[in-house]
């Protein structure tokens, strides 16, 4: 919703401002600078991205809208989760585990987390990872090695978004100034005609340098840092399933495993230890 609200107020801001300074809104509405412009931002696109990568681009696009980014909440249902789990494994052995990993979509104690549940990589992080607990043959340190590995790919692959988007976003300046040379190309064409025929062609051709700008610094760019800020949180995330598994592969008691968990979250996000007790083990009486 923020996202819908900053775009408001791009918008209201702008045009406001035009509109109170005597600006006429109609001479703004020249459809085929918007054709230009988006047209040759779209086929940019196109050129810069295999079909996985827009069809990401898209999906992380509209994403945005729905999300307001990685809360406290958000972090203590994590903790919960991965403490419901070293729990269970401590008190039924870590066989009891298996079901639950390998069906994560079928398992009652993930049923619980659906918002974990639908961030499918987020997921299968956790559940291989376990899986590696699980088969005993590989020492801590090796999973934490892994996990390191399997983190930086993440990290690479979830930044190409925000990236291609933003490449586009400092495209479309220069996309604004080719559609307002091609409007001083027609005025050029119509200079012997009369004043006003050729201001209203002066202005159309104006109209694409100033869209290209609006769309390139209040729009574009910073839907591409949200991207990039979105996907700094799933990273974090990804850490914090680190620390507390790599706990919990040493054998730590489960709170403590947690608590590993805990201490990788960032300040303003990061529950107390009281909280997370709270939240854990329910209020005490």
């Amino acid at each position: 919703m923020l996202v819908i609200a900053g775009f408001l107020v791009v918008i209201l801001s702008v045009l406001g401002g035009y509109l109170l300074e005597g600006g006429s809104f109609l001479v703004l509405m020249q459809w085929v600078e918007f054709i230009i412009i988006g047209g040759a931002a779209g086929g940019a696109l196109l050129i810069s991205a295999p079909p996985k990568l827009l069809k990401k681009i898209l999906n992380r696009t509209l994403l945005v809208f729905k999300k307001n980014g990685t809360t406290k909440e958000t972090y203590l249902g994590l903790l919960k989760m991965m403490y419901e789990l070293f729990v269970l494994s401590q008190k039924e052995g870590v066989l009891a585990l298996e079901s639950h990993i390998e069906h994560p979509a079928d398992s009652a104690l993930f049923k619980k987390y659906p918002e974990f549940l639908l961030q499918h990589h987020l997921l299968a992080f956790f559940t291989d990872t376990v899986r590696l607990v699980l088969m005993g043959s590989v020492s801590p340190h090796e999973i934490e090695a892994l996990m390191d590995t399997d983190i930086e790919t993440q990290q690479q692959e979830g930044s190409k978004p925000g990236m291609i988007l933003q490449k586009i976003g400092d495209s479309m300046p220069g996309l604004g100034i080719v559609a307002a040379v091609l409007g001083i190309v027609i005025t050029m064409q119509a200079i012997g005609g009369p004043a006003e025929e050729v201001g209203k062609k002066v202005a159309a051709a104006l109209v694409g340098t100033f869209l290209g700008i609006l769309l390139s610094y209040g729009f574009i760019q910073p839907l591409a840092t949200n991207l990039d800020l979105m996907h700094e949180d799933e990273a974090r995330m990804l850490e914090v399933m680190k620390a507390a598994l790599v706990a919990f592969s040493k054998g730590f008691n489960p709170m403590v495993a947690v608590e590993f968990g805990r201490r990788s979250i960032f300040e303003d996000s990061r529950p107390t230890f009281q909280e997370m007790e709270q939240g854990l083990k329910g209020p005490k009486t």
